[in-house]
């Protein structure tokens, strides 16, 4: 609930769910799957976290979105809901693969108490983030609940793989269409295993590049970081920006998903006008080959 995690210091969430008349909030889904005695000699059971950009609906906040662009904006969530239902299914499954899902849940509405452009903000963690743009609100979000993910999962000896799911940038409609989703991340051999996944899955998926170059747009004379930085290649400064609150030693995807999560067109395949579950069945395999190469 909002007061929690304004205490506790989620200051990404906060910041982008207090215009709204409707409070932020955290879900947390915890899977641990039940080990026989028979099968406790075996390898260590593999951890993933799961992270899905919860956005219920975007405005834009006061970098307000023209009222054709709010349009499919119920579909902001659509992170969030692929990560809940992969968690419920691999659950279900009874997989030997241990899963936490967190979804940030805000949204991002026009009032006077919300955030303003060059605001500062403090992530959860301690990171501070300079807001140029409110409307670039999904990354402020995510940012809070990959360390939030890190540090629960520290706990119980780190992760093996952490996965973000998010409609994030237009720009990744503009590079890749709304058929085929991007992954990027810091690690080629989780990438590989992923990409199998959804190749599995019928799911279209392509790997992007994080170009240490354009990291530098991201620089803010008054925070550690500013939330938008370069224009051209948009989609990959966000996901760099995300990189940033990633631990280096743990594996990590980010999937963008923002032109295959709504389809406003017509049906194709088995994919629906409306919320498509794009990355559900790719996040399932992934988690049993995840178990088949432990």
């Amino acid at each position: 609930k909002s007061d929690y995690l304004l205490k506790k210091g989620y200051g990404g969430i906060i910041g982008v769910g207090k215009g709204s008349a409707n409070p932020p909030a955290m879900l947390h889904l915890s899977y641990e799957p039940k080990i026989s005695k028979s099968s406790k000699s075996n390898p260590k059971l593999k951890r993933y976290a799961f992270v899905g950009k919860g956005i219920t609906f975007d405005t834009g906040g006061l970098a307000l979105k023209p009222a054709q662009g709010m349009e499919a904006m119920k579909s902001d969530m659509s992170g969030a809901a692929a990560v809940v239902a992969a968690t419920i299914a691999i659950a279900k499954l009874n997989l030997p693969i241990a899963i936490d899902a967190w979804a940030p849940l805000a949204e991002n509405m026009v009032s006077d108490n919300a955030t303003r452009p060059s605001d500062v903000i403090k992530i959860y963690g301690g990171k501070t983030v300079e807001v140029l743009n409110p409307d670039a609100e999904g990354r402020l979000v995510l940012a809070d609940a990959i360390v939030k993910a890190t540090e629960v999962a520290e706990k119980s000896g780190g992760l093996d793989g952490l996965v973000d799911v998010a409609t994030l940038t237009g720009a990744q409609v503009v590079a890749l269409g709304t058929r085929t989703s991007a992954v990027m991340t810091n690690n080629e051999d989780f990438s590989d295993l992923f990409l199998t996944a959804a190749d599995i899955s019928g799911e279209q998926f392509w790997p992007m590049p994080l170009p240490e170059e354009l990291r530098a747009s991201l620089d803010s004379p008054t925070a550690d970081i500013a939330n938008i930085g370069e224009r051209m290649g948009g989609m990959l400064v966000a996901g760099l920006f995300l990189k940033e609150f990633v631990k280096p030693e743990t594996p990590w995807l980010h999937l963008d998903i923002a032109g295959p999560a709504y389809n406003e067109k017509t049906a194709h395949g088995y994919t629906p006008v409306g919320g498509t579950g794009i990355a559900v069945r790719s996040l399932i395999t992934l988690a049993e080959l995840a178990v088949s190469h432990n």
